[in-house]
């Protein structure tokens, strides 16, 4: 009688207030009879049975007994299974779940407005939003030291990019895209500039390597690998995937090879092949994949409102700019001689597309790319700004982390020099930074956590030199100690 009694009231009047099932939310017209519980809760036929099946699944599959007529297990032989204890409905009520609900959203809208905060501009939606190229070029001096000019010449990159991308529709005067091409050895910033970008500006952003590019048909990854990146760091949306930014690293790679006797399938064959992707093409590239195959669906994706940078080493290029100096310098006695790639800091900046074609990239290719910005080589000044200047300065990190033990760490004007010479030593630029951090502090991160009562350790440069010892200051004695000691 109760159960009819149940049955009667939920298929009652159609002027009475419509149910909801207690788990997924669905109302009596979208799920059809709901069952009535102890407690006045509602439940659906379907959430019911997916509850049956998992209880089924752990190993329970008589604890309900046989079904009834309707299929429906039978819930009045629930109970009495030893060590079974059943869960409490009356704690899943409506109005418990909406509120841990709430309570979620709220702490989600709260570390947004916290990110929000912390960004020196909004992001990037419109030509209101976007930031003047100067604005831009502050935000990028707060996290990068030196290369004034290149940090100058992406700031006005970008901006008339995404103006072109914003105006597009306004008239009938269409705006060409610019591609650029990043030039500098090793450690200099290319890539790290390009990511200070992106994530200064909220926009999708795809890192790739030119390495693993091969032609189609061959072992590696294809050229629509490039963009299959950037749709996965848009989120899978096509529309948000087209106005991102593409960098493409170690592009030197792909120059042409000297040896046309064999096949080049990564060199100059991939340059051809990205030549209509950075003009701007429809590209079909599988979601949520990096091939393509018959079980991933395929969407198409524009690149033409996708600004694409490139950047490279380009070793021993220097030798062909000065090779190219010395063929126009005078002849003559008393003629200055031109200055040679190891007496010329700075003949990088010297570059002409004429010196990148010599190297061994495509013309093609070349024209594709009309911002050519060298990167200066980093000097021992810039490498000790680096240290210290950048909001998360290396000598920050280890600071924060003798922090975490009550410890300070104090790097002095001897210290900073002499990581910096060790750092020009290994010619690798900003990476040698922490390589030589690294092997220096690795006894000190390794004793200091012995000792509760050390407050500060100084580091010299004489220690960084392998001469001596680190200075430790006992806490509250104020006493100065060798490491040794």
């Amino acid at each position: 009688m109760a159960e009819d009694r149940d049955h009667k009231d939920i298929n009652g009047p159609e002027d009475k207030p419509l149910r909801y099932c207690m788990i997924c939310r669905r109302s009596e017209k979208d799920a059809g009879t709901l069952l009535a519980l102890p407690g006045g809760m509602t439940v659906c036929n379907d959430c019911l049975q997916k509850s049956m099946d998992t209880i089924s699944q752990s190993g329970f599959p008589g604890f309900f007994g046989s079904p009834d007529a309707n299929g429906m297990p039978d819930l009045s032989k629930l109970g009495g299974f030893p060590g079974f204890g059943m869960v409490n409905l009356g704690s899943l009520q409506p109005g418990k779940a909406e509120e841990e609900d709430s309570k979620e959203k709220a702490r989600k809208e709260q570390e947004r407005e916290e990110a929000e905060r912390k960004r020196p501009f909004p992001p990037v939606r419109d030509l209101k939003s976007l930031p003047a190229p100067h604005r831009i070029k502050a935000a990028l001096d707060e996290y990068v030291i030196g290369q004034e000019r290149a940090k100058k010449v992406i700031s006005v990159a970008v901006y008339n990019h995404y103006k072109r991308i914003f105006t597009d529709s306004m008239d009938d005067i269409e705006i060409e895209k610019s591609n650029i091409l990043l030039l500098g050895p090793t450690g200099c910033g290319k890539t790290y500039l390009v990511r200070t970008l992106a994530r200064i500006l909220d926009v999708p952003l795809a890192v790739t390597d030119a390495t693993a590019l091969t032609e189609a048909g061959y072992i590696g990854d294809d050229i629509e690998s490039v963009i299959s990146k950037l749709l996965a760091a848009s989120g899978n949306k096509v529309e948000k995937c087209q106005r991102g930014i593409v960098f493409i690293d170690e592009i030197d790679k792909l120059a042409r090879k000297k040896n046309a006797s064999q096949r080049d399938v990564s060199g100059e064959s991939v340059q051809q092949g990205l030549l209509a992707m950075l003009e701007g093409s429809n590209v079909e590239v599988p979601v949520g994949a990096s091939s393509k195959n018959a079980m991933v669906p395929m969407v198409t994706v524009n690149t033409r409102n996708i600004l694409f940078i490139c950047g490279g080493a380009f070793p021993d290029l220097e030798q062909i700019i000065a090779e190219r100096e010395r063929m126009r310098s005078p002849m003559g006695f008393g003629a200055p001689l031109p200055a040679g790639p190891d007496e010329d800091p700075d003949i990088l900046m010297k570059v002409t597309p004429e010196d990148i074609r010599k190297f061994g990239m495509i013309p093609e290719f070349i024209g594709r790319l009309p911002v050519i910005c060298p990167l200066r080589s980093v000097t021992k000044e810039m490498l000790i700004e680096i240290m210290m200047r950048p909001r998360n300065a290396i000598l920050r990190q280890y600071q924060k982390l003798l922090a975490l033990d009550e410890v300070d760490l104090i790097f002095d004007e001897s210290a900073l020099e002499a990581i910096a010479e060790k750092a020009l030593e290994r010619k690798t630029g900003a990476r040698g930074l922490r390589a030589v951090i690294e092997e220096s502090m690795l006894d000190v991160m390794y004793e200091i956590p012995k000792d509760d009562n050390i407050g500060t350790v100084t580091i010299t440069g004489d220690y960084i030199r392998g001469k001596g010892s680190p200075l430790v200051t006992i806490r509250g004695a104020g006493k100065l100690l060798d490491k040794k000691d």
